[in-house]
């Protein structure tokens, strides 16, 4: 597979950075947190899943989220905004769930994209665009000391995220769409794969079921 036709524009992993951050911002804010802990859990959560994808598994010089101020920029947008809108958070359960699939959509394919530049197999893409695209929120569960919520069952969240990774490389590798048509195309079909997710209850189940013994 050719790795120069997955350009794809920065907005995508800008764009993820903010809407993460607006969820972290606003957990924070349920929590209790002050400015600081708001501003942190924000930031882990914008940034987290970006920092696993290049440092750990594409080992760059640095993670881009260090050479690109647009991410901090985004993240302190993204609290702005969450402070603005914390006091009414319940009537906006639909639209965090919305913007949490919007960041989920981009974040896959754009760490499966930089995957793919960096030369690995479009499997292994596929894995670091879901990984990039749920490790913000694994590492926001593990500060906070709650069980990860991605190893749980529940309404599909990584099966969204691999879906989308899934479709941006088939279609990029076997159509002659553009990189960006195709990066827009998978992640309005992660986010709507999401939605109904949510929407009809499919949810995953237990792996194994372990039957109690009664006395």
């Amino acid at each position: 597979m050719n790795p120069d036709t997955f350009h794809l524009p920065i907005a995508f992993d800008i764009v993820a950075a903010f809407f993460f951050a607006l969820t972290g911002c606003l957990a924070g804010i349920r929590r209790n947190y002050d400015l600081v802990g708001v501003l942190a859990l924000a930031g882990i959560c914008a940034v987290g899943g970006a920092v696993i994808r290049d440092g750990v598994f594409l080992q760059t010089d640095l993670p881009a989220v260090v050479k690109d101020p647009r991410y901090l920029y985004s993240i302190l947008v993204a609290v702005v905004i969450g402070r603005i809108l914390g006091d009414r958070i319940e009537r906006f359960g639909r639209f965090l769930a919305v913007i949490d699939a919007v960041g989920l959509a981009a974040y896959a394919v754009f760490g499966t994209q930089k995957a793919i530049l960096h030369e690995v197999s479009p499997t292994v893409a596929i894995v670091i665009g879901v990984i990039n695209a749920c490790g913000g929120g694994l590492i926001r569960d593990i500060i906070t000391r709650e069980e990860p919520l991605v190893f749980k069952p529940g309404q599909f969240y990584v099966l969204a995220a691999f879906a989308g990774a899934t479709l941006f490389v088939t279609l990029t590798a076997f159509t002659p769409l553009s990189s960006f048509v195709a990066g827009v195309i998978a992640s309005v079909a992660c986010v709507v794969f999401r939605l109904l997710a949510i929407r009809l209850n499919w949810k995953t189940r237990t792996f194994y079921a372990v039957k109690s013994i009664s006395s």
